[in-house]
């Protein structure tokens, strides 16, 4: 009996004790990716596309430069050997039809291969072969950092007045671009015919403004098919997100989102998650930089190769739980 009072009377020491422990880890944590971030900012380090047809090295523009381009699409791709090829010639196949019906569509793509291990990068090269550097360019990243850090390169050097990202597997119908584009273009002409910006020469992509593909229409008819733990953990997931971000976005995971060139330099020289709740961050990021958001429903298909385990959802946890104590504490601090 004495030995049960005894361990029972430890508890509440260890407690406050385990509490406190855990809080320290995650202050220091975000602390570190707060230090790491800004000396990727302050970086000087010149960056160079690779050329395979000239064998010369073309440096990379900047998105605080004035754009060059109607549109850039931004493609992370890790392992995506198998996948890749299929995405990329439905999408330079409609980018190539946009271009031969209007002479002012523009485009660039940009394929970011972040550290594969297989023949990714071989695969995004012949592309660049094909179509030259000035239409198809590729990141090599090295090692493995991450979705949300090769986004986070593509859309800093990229050369669009609209930036597009999409998953490399082309789940999301290329065409419904049109969709997210004409809701942003009419939201921002609109913002131009106001008085406050009206007369001062701005285009669309000086209005910041972010669109969101969305698959919370699909919610339904998912929740059949998949297995029931999934369904619990990704319920449980979406509460949690909904506890860091606020309301506003149903569905904040979809890789089919697309930014103004001026949204895009505001949100992505912020963003610090690397992985999977970068999009998470994206949000928070535009709820606290007053950017609008407008989510709108695409077209999306099921594609066999999913990264996501059960560790993936774990690691989500993990990154929500670093967005709260970053911002929330003021250690990640949000430049304008």
């Amino acid at each position: 009996m004495h030995a049960n009072s005894s361990s029972l009377s430890l508890s509440p020491s260890l407690s406050p004790s385990l509490s406190i422990s855990i809080s320290a880890f995650f202050l220091e944590f975000a602390r570190k990716i707060g230090c790491r971030h800004s000396r990727d900012h302050s970086s000087g380090v010149a960056s160079f596309f690779e050329d395979p047809n000239s064998l010369k090295k073309v440096p990379c523009p900047s998105i605080f430069d004035p754009a060059e381009r109607y549109i850039s699409l931004i493609v992370p791709a890790f392992n995506e050997e198998h996948r890749l090829a299929g995405a990329l010639v439905e999408t330079i196949n409609y980018l190539q039809e946009r271009a031969q019906l209007d002479s002012s569509f523009s485009y660039e793509v940009i394929i970011v291969d972040d550290g594969s291990t297989d023949r990714t990068s071989k695969v995004a090269f012949d592309f660049v072969r094909k179509h030259t550097i000035d239409k198809v360019r590729v990141i090599l990243l090295g090692g493995n950092h991450g979705k949300g850090e090769a986004i986070r390169k593509g859309m800093l050097h990229s050369r669009g007045e609209l930036l597009l990202m999409l998953d490399a597997d082309g789940a999301t119908q290329i065409t419904d671009l049109q969709k997210l584009e004409s809701r942003i273009c009419e939201f921002a002409e609109k913002e131009l015919k106001s008085p406050l910006l009206s007369g001062q020469g701005l285009k669309i992509s000086d209005v910041s403004v972010a669109a969101f593909g969305s698959r919370a229409h699909l919610e339904k008819q998912a929740l059949a098919t998949r297995k029931w733990y999934r369904n619990f953990l990704m319920k449980g997931f979406h509460l949690v997100v909904l506890l860091t971000a606020g309301s506003g976005i149903r569905d904040t995971q979809c890789g089919f989102k697309m930014f103004t060139r001026t949204a895009a330099r505001r949100l992505f020289t912020n963003v610090r998650l690397k992985r999977w709740c970068f999009d998470v961050e994206l949000v928070y990021l535009c709820k606290h930089l007053k950017i609008p958001m407008i989510e709108i429903s695409v077209s999306w298909s099921e594609i066999p190769g999913s990264k996501i385990r059960l560790t993936s959802i774990l690691h989500m946890l993990f990154e929500l739980v670093l967005i709260r104590v970053g911002y929330g504490l003021g250690i990640w601090k949000i430049r304008p």
